[in-house]
């Protein structure tokens, strides 16, 4: 990895880039109140699952976005993957803030061309991917991003909703590693099949527990977090 390449992959993958994943607990915040995240235990298994289904998905998007794959259709393909309302339009909400951040860190005509395309605004993934390619990473740079920030989002979200320990919840983090590397890779081949075959190569890991959540959660009248 070029040193350049290392930064952007770095700058990207920052909680601090400015994508408004921050106001997100990618369902934390229903599960800790269903009694499902109680501890870094339950912590773990909550992030574990995310990762090897949501997360899986969002990294092969991410990945197969960078590696060409029409975003359009990647689009498409991350709206039949995601069966909630509430989810599709967190998704696109982040997509759009992400998009923001993307043009003005790495502008692009493929970035600009997705933004008149999808003025709606296009799944996070995609511009993830697409985001990815602008700043001269490979598709399986973006699928670690992507399945990163998959367990990161509840993570943080968690310290916030039950007070845990830091330092507990960055133990938690550790331990997910192999599973990170895993399913990056995963996603990686993925995307390289897509390439050849189209998007009904990449996988459609399901967690229905976190689509009804993520209904529940919206209707809730007071919430910490957007989702």
């Amino acid at each position: 990895m070029t040193a350049s390449r290392k930064a952007a992959l770095l700058v990207l993958a920052d909680g601090r880039f400015p994508a408004g994943g921050h106001a997100h607990s990618g369902g934390a915040e229903a599960a800790v109140k269903a009694g499902r995240i109680t501890g870094p235990g339950t912590l773990e298994a909550f992030c574990r699952g995310r990762l090897h289904t949501s997360g899986l998905v969002a990294a092969a998007l991410a990945a197969a976005a960078t590696a060409g794959v029409d975003p359009q259709a990647l689009d498409e393909a991350a709206d039949a993957r995601t069966p909630s309302p509430a989810l599709r339009a967190t998704a696109r909400k982040l997509g759009r803030q992400m998009l923001r951040a993307a043009r003005a860190a790495w502008p692009s005509p493929e970035l600009e061309a997705l933004a008149a395309a999808l003025p709606q605004g296009a799944h996070q993934p995609v511009v993830l991917g697409l985001t990815a390619r602008a700043a001269g990473l490979t598709p399986a740079d973006a699928a670690q991003v992507a399945a990163y920030e998959s367990v990161t989002g509840p993570a943080t979200a968690a310290v916030r909703l039950l007070s845990l320990d830091p330092f507990a919840v960055t133990a938690v983090l550790a331990r997910l590693t192999a599973d990170l590397d895993d399913v990056a890779a995963r996603a990686a081949v993925a995307a390289a099949n897509a390439l050849e075959e189209g998007v009904d190569a990449l996988p459609a890991a399901s967690a229905p527990l976190l689509d009804i959540y993520a209904e529940q959660h919206a209707a809730w009248p007071v919430r910490l977090f957007a989702s």
